[in-house]
């Protein structure tokens, strides 16, 4: 039987995508009370029960877990901690990411899984993907975020005082300032002329994520199809409510796996 891949719903993986590869995605928690929202990380109970199932399904060959970075939830450490049961038959990835930047990761391992490579090939797959990926955060406003204690004191200061429609990037795992801008339209363009410096002229792939702001997300996918190379491919998808809750209506998330050397990436 195939390694099974386990991550969480944070990754934002379009629900056939996940069936089709056979990723199980388990759901972050969001509570309401009140009349406000809050959330919540996967147990250790919880996530030791997932892995034994999927341990059960896949047999001897073991589970590979990508989930929300250490920097912005307890569900990598409580991971960590149900993977202390399996004697080595489960591996948590420690991604130091979110979004489509840790569903690349998975698509790219179970798709080596489906293949019938092994538990450290898939692994492998994993890190190389979060290793030539970035993610990038445009906020509507940085109230959400700034509340939720995922945005440091400095980093929210700078934010206000410097831009109006800021670009936030996940730097090791954290959320930091990547660029200030005045308008929607110029932190889109100062956007993709970053991604297009970075790509230098070869494909990538590219996933866009939103909340409330479909018809931005949009407008940004029209100027990365005019700008980047046409052998990219591209992922519109919407933002999980966990990570919706944090940014707030109208962000965007938009995840870059970069090409390997000479090749074209391998999500």
């Amino acid at each position: 039987m195939p390694v099974r891949i386990v991550t969480d719903s944070s990754a934002g993986l379009p629900k056939d995508l996940a069936e089709d590869l056979e990723i199980t995605v388990l759901p972050l928690h969001v509570m309401s009370r009140g009349g406000a929202t809050s959330t919540a990380g996967l147990t250790a109970l919880e996530l030791t029960a997932a892995y034994a199932r999927q341990l059960e399904r896949g047999g001897d060959d073991g589970v590979l877990a990508l989930h929300l970075s250490k920097e912005l939830s307890s569900t990598w450490t409580n991971a960590v901690t149900a993977a202390g049961v399996f004697d080595g038959t489960v591996h948590v990835v420690d991604t130091n990411s979110a979004g489509m930047a840790i569903g690349a990761a998975a698509m790219a391992a179970a798709k080596l899984a489906k293949e019938g490579e092994d538990l450290e090939t898939c692994y492998q797959a994993a890190i190389d993907t979060l290793e030539r990926s970035e993610l990038y955060l445009y906020l509507h406003r940085i109230d959400d975020l700034r509340k939720s204690g995922r945005l440091s004191p400095a980093t929210a200061l700078m934010s206000s005082a410097l831009a109006t429609r800021p670009i936030m990037m996940l730097r090791e795992g954290k959320v930091e300032l990547a660029a200030k801008t005045r308008t929607q339209t110029k932190a889109f363009i100062k956007l993709v002329e970053m991604i297009a410096e970075h790509a230098g002229g070869k494909p990538v792939f590219v996933a866009i994520q939103q909340t409330e702001a479909r018809e931005a997300a949009n407008g940004l996918l029209r100027t990365m199809q005019a700008v980047l190379d046409e052998g990219s491919t591209y992922l519109m998808t919407d933002l999980d409510d966990a990570i919706g809750t944090h940014v707030g209506p109208g962000a965007l998330a938009v995840a870059v796996v970069y090409p390997q050397d000479e090749d074209h990436p391998q999500v």
